[in-house]
């Protein structure tokens, strides 16, 4: 739920402060509302023939965990994130169900990463906030196997997504200061041009790409839809400077646009999306 560009250390300071929190926070709202998003990249991990997985940009490990409990002993999941807020959830989660998920506290762009180490590479919403994404991609292109797959799901753009930016378009009357989303920078949208995701996979070294547009219903509960909106997204990260007053307004406000997604007691919405595919290919063809 990115706002205005940030480079590496703006990307570091938001995810390791009030984003991070809101993740943590909001962990079991948002694995809910995606799981049918995680279901399709735990269904394509199981479908590849290797068995060690990286889930990049894994958050409070959601993902990670549901394809570490399918792969069981006969593999292993790894997650790795910027935000050491989600990473000390994440790894609180394995350990109190005893899954056997492990998970790193860096950013996938540089890390060093043992190289041809991985059967396959997953991602869910979490490789669109790198500064370079060429050289993160070729960095995961390192890590990854000859003939290992790379499988993401990223968001189309925001008008595809207008659940997604309903919260800021209504409250930007009351919050003239509400932070505005910047077209191809590092963040929710930046992979909005599927022309840019071919050219960035292409000079990263991913070959056999597969970028395909998926819509997904996705559904929260209609009692969780103002945590949601308030915790969430550009306007979550400053309503709270917001005297209580206008913090009233905007909420009042902000719900009320809300009410086309709202079906009773559930919410609901379509996720507009790509599904990426992409294989390492191998050193011999790479010549």
């Amino acid at each position: 739920m990115n706002v205005a560009h940030q480079g590496d250390d703006g990307q570091t300071t938001l995810w390791n402060g009030p984003a991070g929190r809101a993740w943590v926070e909001t962990q079991e709202l948002l694995d809910q509302m995606f799981k049918p998003l995680e279901d399709l990249l735990v269904e394509a991990a199981l479908a590849g023939a290797g068995h060690q997985v990286l889930d990049v940009g894994c958050g409070t490990g959601g993902t990670t965990l549901a394809v570490a409990r399918l792969l069981g002993a006969k593999g292993r999941c790894t997650g790795i994130d910027i935000s050491e807020p989600m990473i000390t959830a994440a790894r609180a989660r394995a350990e109190r169900e005893s899954t056997p998920a492990s998970f790193i506290r860096a950013n996938a762009q540089n890390h060093a990463f043992e190289p041809a180490s991985f059967d396959m590479i997953i991602s869910r919403f979490g490789v669109m906030f790198f500064d370079d994404f060429v050289r993160a991609f070729a960095n995961l292109r390192q890590a990854a196997k000859d003939g290992a797959e790379l499988r993401f799901v990223a968001w189309r753009s925001p008008s595809e997504n207008p659940f997604m930016t309903t919260a800021e378009r209504a409250a930007a009357p009351l919050l003239p200061n509400i932070p505005a989303r910047q077209p191809d920078a590092p963040g929710q949208f930046a992979f909005a041009d599927q022309r840019r995701v071919h050219r960035i996979l292409e000079e990263s070294g991913w070959a056999e790409l597969d970028i395909r547009p998926i819509d997904v219903t996705c559904t929260l509960p209609e009692k969780e839809l103002v945590r949601y909106l308030t915790r969430l997204g550009p306007l979550g990260l400053i309503l709270h400077e917001a005297d209580d007053r206008t913090r009233t307004q905007v909420i009042e406000t902000v719900r009320a646009a809300f009410e086309p997604y709202v079906h009773g007691a559930e919410v609901r919405f379509s996720a507009a999306c790509w599904m990426v595919g992409a294989r390492a290919p191998s050193a011999l063809l790479g010549r």
